[in-house]
């Protein structure tokens, strides 16, 4: 029976300590998710109201970052815009793991469904995925229950090409073989030796659905196909301070500066993930 290589609680710190970049990812998108979450109690402006006569205010002992072209405080507003992003990418990594789990399996335990889930699968990845996205907010308007779907729609099938192969090798072992030939049913089969099969590459592969989602999300607030203006986004912000880099370049620098490391620590803590829990790397790791 397959077993997870998951890390206990106890084992955490050490595994770690051994590992500087899964710590240094971990400690910095823990920090950026925590100033996210925070922000209604970090901040004292409101990242919408108005001030015209404190327009493209400098930094200061009353707005960190500076203010926006409306007089708007760019540090709530990075924030804010940060916290929609973490839960958008969230929403996304569950809906396409789930979906994606569920077709994969199928896909690859039933060879009967194999075919025709596949056919459907290739299907939508000969979509492109910003291009999918861009059509489906420009049609359902910009909320999040579209965004989310929109963004997840193409990181489902890439999930479900990876269950698939995990699911095709697990099913010729002879643990499994062994279990069917005593006559356990498909499904304690399936939730006993195939389901934990997929936990490590799912939890891996879930990182960079995250890092995806938000780039998606602030590539389409950017393109002015994202939230309305007075939902602050990373992706608006930045745009809204193109026309004024050369005279206050503050606008645009600190979300972009937000949007980069938080793609950066997402990917080092995936990464770094992805050696850990992939048997092939520990093997290289260790030889």
């Amino acid at each position: 029976m397959t077993t997870l290589v998951l890390p206990r609680a106890r084992g955490l710190w050490p595994t770690l300590a051994r590992d500087p970049m899964m710590l240094c990812g971990l400690a910095l998108l823990l920090a950026l998710v925590a100033l996210a979450m925070l922000a209604p109690w970090i901040t004292w402006h409101d990242p919408a109201a108005l001030a015209p006569r404190l327009r493209l205010k400098p930094i200061s002992e009353g707005y960190w970052l500076g203010t926006d072209s409306l007089g708007r405080d760019l540090f709530s507003r990075v924030l804010y815009g940060g916290r929609l992003s973490i839960t958008l990418a969230a929403l996304v990594a569950v809906i396409s793991v789930c979906a994606g789990l569920a077709l994969g399996i199928l896909a690859g335990y039933f060879r009967r469904l194999d075919g025709f889930i596949m056919r459907i699968i290739d299907g939508i990845m000969a979509i492109p995925g910003l291009l999918l996205a861009i059509a489906m907010v420009a049609l359902g308007g910009a909320s999040i229950p579209t965004m989310v779907i929109a963004i997840s729609i193409p990181e489902i099938p890439r999930v479900a090409r990876l269950v698939r192969s995990v699911v095709l090798s697990v099913r010729e072992e002879p643990y499994v073989e062994a279990s069917l030939g005593m006559g356990t049913r498909t499904v304690r089969v399936l939730w006993r030796h195939v389901l934990p099969s997929t936990i490590n590459p799912l939890v891996v592969q879930a990182t960079f659905i995250c890092a995806s989602a938000i780039l998606i999300e602030a590539v389409l607030g950017f393109l002015g196909l994202g939230f309305p203006p007075e939902i602050p986004s990373l992706g608006s912000i930045i745009s809204e301070g193109r026309a004024f880099f050369q005279r206050a370049p503050w606008i645009v620098l600190f979300p972009g500066a937000y949007l980069a490391l938080l793609i950066l620590s997402i990917n080092l803590f995936g990464d770094a993930l992805r050696d850990r829990l992939d048997p092939r790397m520990a093997r290289k790791r260790n030889g």
